[in-house]
């Protein structure tokens, strides 16, 4: 007599995987974006730019890495003088170096060195984001991320709002496998056991709605560390970027070099750093929003309707205008790190 097995097949964690390629990486509901910027910026100039030739770049819109780095569509200092966003939102991970932040609402910013800001664009705003070098003996290295997070139709039109998240404020976790070895997490957003609860989203995010199940969390894995990344919900959208460090592997899949791995919301799969340095990912797990995307730029609703009514709003109003002195402000030669709201509020990171 046979007997006939009829349990269900073991489904795989990973659903799909595929090399990391250049930035910007592919994402999926609720992402829209996802760049990875890290450049070697070499000692300043006393001017907040770098100290070097900038012959053979296309200034305004360099993106060569010639060198190690990129001006992006700065002049003088890099970075990404004003522009406008409708719609979505940004989420800014600095991990090395500093970004000054202006906006059409009249707020500023300076922050970086693992600080976090939260812009929910919402009904429009005209941001800069410059990249100062401040460091005239020593090089001026910068390494972010920057998330484009979409929002539900009934957001896309709330204000414009920023957020900072401090970095030695930001929720972490450190978990030691049973060799001794070491993973940290660091929770941008997103409920994860044994972390204290996730500083709170803009209030009009798609990640501030409880079921939405938004999570964005960088790990950094010890050479030889095992950690087995918690299930999400089913019907989440669950992409890790393996993007540092010399090989994965995920529930017994080896990656030998840099990719993104599509993975089943409900598995709980082993991570394990199979090479001699450390390894870097980023994890970005939501539920999708599900409705239709219609981008023109930095313009991002739900109808070719609503985009030609955002062109028109934005030469009508300007998203607020514009009260800097230029197109690309930076914040002086002080290194010191703080936020001023609209409205006058100032603020600075915990140890400042």
């Amino acid at each position: 007599m046979s007997v006939t097995d009829t349990s269900a097949p073991t489904l795989p964690a990973v659903l799909a995987l595929r090399p990391l390629g250049a930035p910007p990486w592919e994402t999926a509901d609720p992402f829209l974006f996802c760049v990875h910027h890290d450049d070697e910026y070499p000692r300043a100039n006393g001017r907040m730019g770098p100290d070097a030739s900038l012959a053979g770049r296309a200034i305004g819109q360099d993106f060569s890495r010639k060198d190690g780095w990129s001006m992006y569509h700065g002049q003088q200092v890099p970075g990404f003088p004003g522009h406008p966003h409708r719609g979505f939102e940004t989420v800014t991970i600095v991990r090395r170096g500093l970004i000054d932040h202006a906006d059409s609402l009249g707020a500023a910013a300076r922050f970086g060195r693992g600080d976090v800001q939260w812009l929910t664009a919402g009904d429009g705003v005209v941001h800069s984001e410059m990249f100062p070098l401040l460091d005239d003996a020593q090089p001026n290295p910068l390494e972010l991320f920057q998330i484009w997070l979409n929002l539900p139709a009934k957001s896309k039109r709330s204000p414009a709002h920023f957020t900072m998240f401090w970095g030695p404020d930001i929720p972490s976790l450190i978990a030691t496998d049973a060799a001794g070895r070491k993973t940290g997490i660091s929770v941008i957003a997103g409920h994860l056991d044994g972390a204290a609860e996730p500083l709170a989203p803009p209030p009009d995010s798609w990640a501030a709605q409880a079921d939405a199940d938004v999570a964005i969390w960088t790990l950094r894995l010890e050479p030889g560390a095992r950690w087995t990344l918690p299930a999400a919900k089913a019907g989440i959208n669950r992409r890790l970027y393996f993007f540092a460090g010399q090989g994965l592997q995920i529930e017994g899949q080896r990656v030998d070099r840099h990719a993104v791995a599509e993975l089943r919301p409900d598995a709980s799969p082993e991570l394990v750093n199979t090479g001699d340095e450390v390894i870097e990912c980023l994890l970005l797990q939501g539920r999708p929003i599900g409705e239709p995307v219609v981008q023109y730029g930095p313009f991002v609703m739900n109808s070719q309707a609503e985009i030609a009514q955002t062109m028109a709003d934005f030469r009508r109003t300007g998203f607020g205008g514009w009260p800097w002195p230029d197109d690309s402000p930076t914040h002086g030669r002080d290194p010191a790190r703080f936020a001023v709201h609209v409205g006058g509020r100032r603020e600075t990171p915990p140890e400042a």
